[in-house]
């Protein structure tokens, strides 16, 4: 089965979301219509809606995170689903319990989605393959290969500034060599028609063969800023190196480091993303960071809406309703 069939149903709607390489235009497209549905519910009073009452999700984080986890537990509770928070460090898999073993136990109480993050690379997709037929699957991060929700609240920040993806030149920067963020994200801005996409990054953080995903390369950030509409900022993953990859943080700040100067070289009305965690002063200048052309907050308000609107569109497809 390929994983186009595994994440689609014979309607072609949502089962699980684990990648967005493979998915069409007009599924992206519906998701973040979808989340603009749902970015008003944030501000009414009741930040609810029902459509996900009676349900269960767990989220199961084999990875410590803090934006990605407490986004999709708002984004599940605003669906009025009820949520479970498995505390790995302290599971019977910190015992020895196998994988699939933890999921067989948790299935067997009945729930209905799973909200995965794992260091391995396939472990969303090995779990979508194993579980029970009415159960979603939604991939919040595997190992280098995937980060699709992340990817996705990205493109509808852009959305939100930059209506023509046709138009835009994007540069994603920084170690694109351990980053699953910008594999997604590459996927999604070509699936919506980015006119160009740049990589920037030193020699050793970039992987082999990465201009056949139909990107530029660029080893220097004065020269891939140039003419940018969009600016996406990544952090070194100190957790994935064995090796010496940069001489020192500074020495990478020095070269790579995205200051108000540099940033001058990418057009006037760019804007500034970055997925989180930010290092300031490694990758990031604090000015930019919080300046006026920097929507990282906005990113994570996105992200909630984003979420919900996967979410609704996975569990709903079995009632044959639209998403909100």
């Amino acid at each position: 089965m390929s994983v186009a069939d595994l994440q689609l149903d014979e309607r072609g709607q949502l089962r699980h979301f684990l990648t967005v390489e493979g998915l069409k235009r007009e599924l992206l497209e519906s998701i973040m219509n979808a989340a603009e549905s749902f970015a008003s519910v944030t501000e009414q009073t009741v930040k609810k809606v029902p459509l996900l009452r009676g349900k269960t999700i767990v989220n199961l984080f084999f990875e410590t995170s803090t934006r990605t986890r407490t986004t999709f537990e708002l984004a599940a509770k605003r669906l009025s689903a009820d949520v479970l928070n498995v505390n790995i460090a302290t599971s019977a898999t910190s015992k020895g319990e196998s994988l699939l073993d933890t999921i067989r136990n948790i299935e067997a109480m009945h729930v209905d989605m799973f909200v995965v993050r794992h260091a391995q690379s396939g472990a969303a997709h090995f779990i979508a393959r194993h579980v029970a037929p009415h159960i979603s699957v939604i991939n919040a991060g595997d190992g280098r290969h995937a980060h699709p929700t992340q990817a996705m609240l990205d493109v509808f920040t852009i959305r939100k500034h930059k209506a023509d993806f046709s138009q835009l030149t994007v540069a994603i920067v920084g170690d694109i060599l351990h980053s699953r963020v910008a594999r997604s994200e590459i996927h999604a801005l070509r699936i919506l028609g980015a006119r160009e996409i740049r990589v920037v990054a030193p020699r050793t953080l970039l992987p082999a063969g990465i201009e056949t995903l139909g990107i530029k390369t660029f080893h220097s950030l004065d020269n891939g800023l140039e003419g940018a509409d969009v600016v996406i900022m990544l952090r070194l993953q100190r957790e994935r190196m064995n090796g010496a990859f940069i001489p020192s943080e500074h020495e990478y700040y020095a070269c790579f480091g995205l200051t108000e100067a540099r940033l001058d070289r990418a057009k006037p009305d760019a804007i500034v993303m970055h997925p989180g965690p930010i290092n300031r002063g490694v990758e990031i200048d604090s000015k930019v960071a919080d300046g006026h052309r920097s929507v990282i907050l906005q990113q994570v308000t996105h992200g909630i809406s984003i979420r919900m609107a996967i979410m609704s569109m996975a569990m709903r497809r079995d009632l044959g309703e639209k998403p909100a």
